[in-house]
């Protein structure tokens, strides 16, 4: 009797609501005919994917030295990975801005602090991996020697650095500021800072930073905080003057003017930086607001960014840069 009752029930179950294969089928069905489902989905990365690779083998075949050469000859405007070769003929990979400005920027390295901690440590290629060593004035030396290191898609998440930095001939340079580990495809919109310089000065130094850095070295005990490289002024592409200075700390800001990109600024302590990014120092404490150097500081300032963290150190309040600035890394192009 019990059997019968139990069969019954089932039977009238299947009735109601359909086998479980049918209701199975049924789901299937459903997510492979919904718009946007998981079957078109897969095709359309796909097929993504492979538009991406196409066109990225269809860069391959140019020959060009620098991102504008690209534009000028090949009429491209589109922002993204391309490739280059060096006068020696060695073909690298790196990503081309074809719209700031004119476009036609390549960008050939970036200063990214892997922590802001350490001090000299592993990782700090744009000042020193070596410690803090008054023996090894110039540290690693990679503002103004030919080591390459990095990879482009990686430039927001590591120092990076390719054969353009010393073998392209420009006229300005663009410095972007990008938050720590964005896709390369969102740069552009992340940023927050960017600018370029339009007067040509690189023509003055050689061509490119390389050569800029072999006539202004980037060492310890070089000379005098007044022993600076040149101040050149920029045009903005994305924020201003106001948002400039603020991106760094209170104090910082009472001994610089925004507007300006430097080159090799000297602290108190006699030691290099190399850029001060969108600022003109006026005062000798450019540890807190300009990046990369030497070898040797102070014992609580060596590194890519040497003192942006100095309040954390129970020091004088209100020298850090703010927490947007320390977290973005540097990156630099050319035209």
């Amino acid at each position: 009797m019990l059997s019968h009752a139990l069969l019954f029930l089932g039977i009238f179950l299947i009735l109601e609501c359909g086998s479980p294969i049918d209701v199975f089928t049924q789901e299937a069905t459903e997510a492979t005919d919904f718009p946007g489902g998981i079957v078109e989905d897969t095709e359309n990365l796909t097929r993504t994917n492979f538009e991406l690779l196409r066109t990225l083998s269809g860069r391959f075949k140019y020959t060009a030295r620098s991102c504008k050469e690209i534009l000028d000859n090949h009429s491209e405007r589109e922002d993204g990975l391309y490739y280059l070769t060096t006068a020696n003929g060695m073909k690298y990979q790196t990503f081309c801005d074809m719209n700031t400005a004119g476009g036609g920027w390549t960008l050939v390295a970036s200063v990214h602090e892997n922590s802001i901690y350490g001090r000299c440590t592993v990782g700090d290629r744009w000042s020193s991996q070596q410690g803090n060593n008054p023996n090894l004035p110039d540290g690693d030396g990679n503002w103004s020697n030919r080591n390459t290191f990095g990879l482009v898609e990686s430039a927001t998440s590591d120092d990076y650095k390719n054969p353009g930095y010393y073998d392209i001939a420009a006229k300005d340079v663009s410095v972007w500021h990008v938050p720590n580990n964005f896709p390369m495809e969102h740069w552009n919109l992340a940023a927050i800072l960017r600018y370029h310089t339009e007067n040509n000065f690189l023509r003055l130094y050689g061509g490119n930073l390389f050569h800029l850095f072999k006539q202004f070295p980037v060492r310890y005990n070089i000379g005098s905080c007044s022993n600076r490289g040149p101040a050149i002024p920029i045009v903005y592409d994305h924020a201003n003057r106001e948002s400039t200075r603020n991106l760094y700390g209170p104090k910082s800001r009472n001994e610089f003017d925004p507007g300006f990109i430097t080159f090799r600024a000297i602290n108190n302590e006699q030691a290099a930086m190399a850029i001060c990014s969108g600022v003109k120092p006026r005062g000798c404490n450019s540890e807190h607001y300009c990046i990369g150097g030497g070898g040797y500081f102070h014992p609580d300032q060596c590194g890519d960014f040497p003192s942006f963290d100095w309040d954390r150190l129970g020091r004088d309040q209100g020298w850090s840069a703010s927490k947007e600035m320390t977290e973005s890394a540097v990156l630099l192009f050319y035209r």
